[in-house]
């Protein structure tokens, strides 16, 4: 199945940056080269997350692991052009499934392993799954069992771990019906081309969008990133976050496999864990939030207890970056950390140490990628073209000092929603560009007219601890609430998570309302934990615009340290 224009696809390959290779073939390439060097470590704490040991992979072990798993989705009827939903925590099998899958020519769509039956049932209803792929347990706790009735009458579930009932059990060695399905795999004809993943997004609209990548796509993702972090085959990768989306697969998955590097997991994040593994691994590279990465070094105990020697680089972003934070890990650790600001529709903005060397203006600026007659150190940057445009003309801004929305066009980026024509007509100029709905500016330094600086988010979403929220989503949720005459939720400001949920309410009667009414209630609906509010505000009206739309600028004031005392 594939998305991108034929015409597209013909440019990008003729310039060479698509190609034929797909994410197995990488592997297999990895396997060749380096049979016997470490590919795939679990996190030392791998039981307490789920069942089954900690798993330590060769190249030549993983693709043994690969190849049995695959085996068995082929006997559990999956075949090419599948879609399959992948609901697994940070262990190996989920690095492994995507392998497995691969081979059949299966599309995975990952969610989180936050997601409960409300999302699932939404995810379902968009791609009409195949199968579901889950696992017995997480934290100790029944989870596939528990997650199950969402596809109930769907497709059938295929389970890591202990035995659930009406599920299939699957494992890494079993290599049921291999002749059949090697015979299967090897009378494919797939395209580099093909979409391999439908990964979800949320946005102002409501519930999550799919976002479809091909295997090409992600290539050129991974380049951007590798580029960053300049890496190399003896790169030790620590990740961690969940490998469902654009940060962990963009950042870590793809570069793991075509650098031929070692990729260790993590997740859910544990600082203590985090900094063991940096130190027990010897990590050469990891990704942290800027609000790791500063509360670390106002705790200097905590990072001079362990060995830092192997780390040289750290990627951060998503918010804007303290220089100090960038220019301290710099000069007190010999730590290049690397701005990036991306996306699951394939932005990929780097800032690098090769681009940018000093940390005071890599923690402020980006490159200005695809500028005519400007060369940067990372590779994508010629491959893609980017603009700012005017917030309420549409006109392209080329002058600094002015907040405007970014744009962005070529192979990175993907080529809509899945199944969303409406939508996509919105976020695509009629030239072809994304519109990311995030604010930059050209700096009013003319010596740095070269490159963008980071505003915010012109649009609502809320990203707490790393996972993007729709505000919309749970409004809609709240408008059936019983007690509520209406409510909006917000994010505010949390030095740990980035943001958490806040719920600004109207009550219907003159009884009292408290936030466990809300959560309870949000519970009832499945929400999934991640999205309830932790704050509550009893308002008389919510801030509404002419046509009745929420302010939620308005709103967030209310959450705000000044407002609260």
């Amino acid at each position: 199945m594939k998305t991108t224009p034929q015409i597209l696809i013909d440019q990008y390959r003729a310039n060479g940056w698509w190609g034929d290779e797909k994410l197995c073939d990488w592997l297999d390439q990895a396997v060749a080269a380096r049979p016997q060097q470490w590919a795939l470590i679990d996190q030392p704490e791998r039981a307490a997350i789920a069942e089954g040991n900690q798993q330590r992979l060769t190249f030549d072990d993983l693709a043994g692991k690969v190849s049995a798993l695959s085996s068995q989705f082929y006997a559990a009827g999956l075949r090419t052009g599948d879609i399959v939903i992948v609901h697994l925590p940070n262990i190996a099998e989920l690095a492994i499934t995507y392998f497995a899958l691969d081979r059949l020519g299966v599309i995975i769509s990952p969610v989180p392993v936050q997601y409960d039956l409300f999302e699932l049932r939404h995810v379902a209803s968009e791609v009409n799954p195949a199968a579901y792929i889950s696992t017995s347990h997480l934290k100790g706790k029944a989870f596939a069992e528990t997650r199950m009735p969402a596809l109930e009458g769907v497709c059938p579930t295929l389970c890591f771990g202990q035995s659930v009932r009406n599920a299939t059990s699957i494992n890494l060695d079993d290599r049921s019906d291999h002749e059949n399905w090697r015979a299967y795999t090897g009378s494919l004809d797939r395209s580099a081309d093909d979409i391999l993943t439908i990964c979800w997004t949320s946005g102002t609209t409501g519930q999550p969008k799919g976002v479809p990548r091909s295997h090409n796509h992600w290539r050129i993702s991974a380049l951007a990133t590798s580029s960053t972090a300049d890496f190399t085959a003896e790169d030790v990768m620590l990740n961690p976050f969940p490998l469902v989306n654009m940060a962990a697969l963009g950042g870590f998955l793809f570069p793991w496999v075509m650098c031929q590097s070692t990729l260790v997991l993590h997740h859910p994040f544990d600082l203590s864990l985090f900094l063991k593994q940096l130190e027990s691994e010897r990590i050469t590279y990891t990704i942290a939030a800027p609000t790791i990465l500063t509360m670390l070094l106002n705790q200097r105990g905590l990072l001079d207890q362990i060995d830092l020697s192997a780390l040289r680089a750290i990627g951060s972003g998503g918010a804007p970056l303290s220089e100090w934070m960038v220019s301290t890990f710099q000069q007190d650790y010999n730590i290049i950390v690397a701005n990036i600001f991306g996306s699951n529709e394939g932005l990929c903005m780097t800032s690098s140490g090769l681009d940018l060397p000093d940390p005071n203006e890599r923690a402020q600026y980006f490159p200005r990628f695809g500028l005519p007659g400007r060369q940067w150190n990372n590779q994508v940057s010629s491959m893609v073209k980017t603009r700012l445009v005017d917030l309420e003309t549409r006109e392209v801004i080329s002058d600094p000092g002015i907040q405007a929305e970014l744009e962005i066009s070529g192979p990175s980026v993907f080529d809509g929603y899945w199944q969303a024509e409406t939508t996509n007509r919105e976020v695509f100029s009629e030239d072809g560009f994304f519109r990311t709905g995030d604010v930059f500016e050209i700096p009013l330094d003319p010596d740095k007219s070269d490159y963008y600086r980071f505003v915010g988010r012109s649009k609502d979403i809320i990203i707490r601890g790393g996972m993007k929220i729709s505000p919309d989503e749970i409004d809609n949720l709240l408008a059936a609430h019983p007690a509520l005459t209406s409510a909006a939720v917000v994010g505010y400001e949390d030095p740990v998570l980035g943001e958490r949920i806040g719920v600004a309410a109207v009550p219907a009667t003159d009884a009292e309302l408290t936030l466990d009414m809300i959560t309870g209630y949000l519970k009832e609906q499945g929400l999934a934990v991640f999205k309830l509010p932790e704050r509550l505000l009893v308002v008389d009206a919510l801030p509404l615009n002419a046509t009745g739309k929420v302010l939620r600028r308005e709103l967030k004031k209310l959450f705000t340290p000044e407002a609260s005392s």
